[in-house]
């Protein structure tokens, strides 16, 4: 079983670098890089929230993200309503946040059609399906170690 969850954990740190590299690749056209992809994702993907709402989502540090947004607002991705303590008021995409969101969208959709074929919708089903169970176990362990270190 180790060895077959070490060839598991090795395949996902293979696929995930693929997928990152080629996001960049992408993303690079349009000069973003990294927190300023995944801010421009989750805006178009839930819609306006808070700086400190992307921080959670993104599983960023505020820093990290407030240093995002203030490139994203300077470059015309992002705009809010409020001049003063911008970073509490929700954020929205602009023309040209939302023509990138797209452009992102297209590409993970492309990345998943590409990764997938061969399977049939079922079987993408159950894939989808058991990395969302993966995932949540892996949250609770890490939750769960986290508090015995504390």
């Amino acid at each position: 079983m180790v060895e077959r969850y070490g060839v598991f954990t090795q395949r996902i740190a293979r696929i995930s670098r693929c997928i990152r590299r080629l996001k960049a690749e992408e993303m690079a056209l349009f000069g973003l890089k990294g927190p300023h992809v995944s801010c421009l994702y989750y805006l178009g993907l839930d819609g306006p929230q808070t700086a400190a709402e992307l921080s959670e989502r993104c599983d960023e540090d505020k820093a990290a993200v407030s240093r995002t947004l203030e490139f994203l607002l300077q470059n015309g991705y992002v705009t809010t309503e409020a001049v003063s303590r911008r970073y509490r008021s929700p954020l929205y995409l602009t023309d040209r946040g939302r023509e990138v969101f797209a452009a992102l969208q297209a590409r993970i959709a492309s990345m998943e059609d590409a990764a997938s074929m061969g399977l049939t919708e079922e079987q993408r089903s159950k894939m989808y399906a058991a990395l969302e169970l993966i995932c949540g176990n892996l949250e609770r362990l890490c939750a769960a170690e986290q508090e015995d270190t504390l």
